[in-house]
C-alpha cells in the first residue's frame, strides 16, 4: 500500500537518517552512536509525487536492508530506531556494538 511522501520522509528523519538535499532527497542512516554509515535511501524530488508506490517503497525496503513490511513497521512507527540497528547488527550490515 502506497504511504504518504512526506511521512516517509519524517519517518526516516525521526529513525536516524539525515536528509541531503540534491536532485533527489537522499537520506544517509546516522547510527545511535552518531557515526554516518553506507545505508542510503532516497525519494523522488519531484513535488508532483505524494504518495510513494509499493515498488519504490520495496526498492528503499532493499536499500535499508528490510524486508519491505519491515520497512513500513521502520515507517509506521513499531519498528523503533534501536531495533531497526539490532537488525543491521544482526545482518551484519553494522559492526557489533562496542562495550564500555
Amino acid at each position: 500500500m502506497p504511504r504518504e511522501k512526506r511521512k516517509v520522509e519524517k519517518s526516516l528523519s525521526k529513525k536516524g537518517f539525515i536528509q541531503e538535499e540534491t536532485h533527489h532527497h537522499y537520506f544517509e542512516y546516522q547510527d545511535l552512536d552518531g557515526n554516518i554509515t553506507s545505508i542510503k535511501t532516497k525519494t523522488s524530488h519531484t513535488k508532483k509525487m505524494k504518495d510513494i508506490p509499493d515498488n519504490i517503497l520495496a526498492q528503499m525496503a532493499k536499500q535499508c536492508h528490510l524486508s519491505k513490511s519491515e520497512f513500513l513497521d521502520l515507517i509506521d512507527c513499531p519498528l523503533d530506531q534501536e531495533k531497526y540497528e539490532v537488525k543491521l547488527r544482526n545482518q551484519g550490515i553494522l559492526p557489533p556494538k562496542k562495550e564500555e
